[in-house]
């Protein structure tokens, strides 16, 4: 792929104008492969890592992202041997895509498909710190005594487990509505440990992926990650762990 101007680049990936790229690499904000950009200078989309304050750019157009709603019943895979469908088979795309992470097939919520390793690695690594929110629907009352368990950490059989947050959001007669925030992803980690302090999950939905919510997006749905949401996701990947 030729290289292309790097206030070219930016504005086709939709982050700012060209002018405003101008601007951002004469401000010294703009570096190819770690070195500060000038203007003039050139960047190859396909191979080169282009950041703007100190924020990877995704200038590539053969990278794609989306932000699907995985319904119940659908695997977190890019294929499946028994012939389930997959959250892949919920984006129209000709290009290779992969989920990042996993969400149990009984859970439903936001999970991102992608071709891009880079953002796959920084949202999948637990040191990068990008959190997941979920909505859990559990048996019973949770008591304030139980979420102070639960914010000091459980032992489960693979480890200690803690949340980075969690909150009831409503009570019910024989049920609550609790809001939980993780730091990783562990199998079934949100359900292992609301059993151990005696609330057995009924339905879980993720609602964030780090900053990135869409509360209109409907089961079954996806979309393309809007540019300032990738960046929004990056920039969390890049802060202190």
């Amino acid at each position: 792929m030729p290289r292309v101007r790097i206030q070219k680049a930016l504005s086709a990936a939709g982050v700012m104008s060209r002018r405003a790229a101008e601007a951002a690499i004469s401000e010294g904000r703009v570096a190819v492969d770690g070195t500060v950009a000038v203007l003039g200078d050139r960047v190859d989309v396909s191979s080169q890592i282009l950041t703007l304050d100190g924020i990877p750019v995704t200038v590539d157009p053969e990278v794609e992202t989306y932000l699907v709603y995985k319904p119940v019943g659908v695997v977190s895979t890019a294929s499946d041997p028994q012939g389930r469908r997959t959250v892949v088979d919920l984006v129209r795309s000709p290009r290779r895509l992969y989920p990042v992470g996993r969400l149990d097939v009984d859970s439903e919520g936001l999970i991102l498909v992608t071709n891009d390793g880079a953002l796959t690695n920084l949202v999948t690594h637990p040191s990068h710190g990008v959190t997941k929110t979920y909505l859990a629907r559990v048996e019973g009352k949770v008591s304030p005594a139980t979420l102070r368990r639960l914010r000091e950490g459980v032992t489960l059989e693979d480890g200690p487990a803690q949340p980075v947050a969690i909150r009831v959001v409503e009570t019910g007669r024989n049920e609550s509505l609790v809001e939980v925030v993780m730091g990783e992803g562990r199998n079934r980690e949100v359900r292992r440990m609301m059993a151990v302090v005696g609330h057995e999950v009924s339905s879980l939905v993720r609602t964030a992926i780090g900053p990135i919510r869409d509360p209109g997006l409907k089961p079954g749905q996806s979309r393309r990650l809007r540019p300032d949401e990738t960046r929004r996701l990056l920039s969390e990947t890049m802060g202190p762990s």
